[in-house]
């Protein structure tokens, strides 16, 4: 029985791992060691009166190698925190 739910365990992680929030947007910064900045776009109706508004939301994110530069379109994906302001890692570099 202990070895069923020990194999439940990895395929539950596996799962949620898969669930992970992802955003695409632009590397506005990349001036810091490993920490890129990246402003995504959501197009949502306004609340009162219907219109498609953009809202810009900065996000920090991970980035190990230091590939992305600045104005790169890059996905990055939720993960645990690494520091007081980043809970993101980046993915991959989309578009150069």
């Amino acid at each position: 029985m202990a070895e069923e739910n020990q194999e439940a365990k990895p395929s539950e992680t596996a799962a949620a791992r898969g669930a992970r929030k992802t955003r695409t947007g632009e590397v506005i910064s990349s001036g810091m060691n490993k920490t890129i900045v990246v402003r995504t776009v959501t197009r949502v109706p306004h609340a009162k009166f219907g219109k498609i508004v953009k809202q810009m939301k900065k996000f920090y994110a991970h980035d190990e190698e230091n590939k992305a530069k600045a104005g790169d379109t890059v996905r990055i994906m939720e993960t645990r925190p690494l520091s007081k302001l980043k809970r993101w890692r980046l993915v991959e570099v989309v578009q150069k």
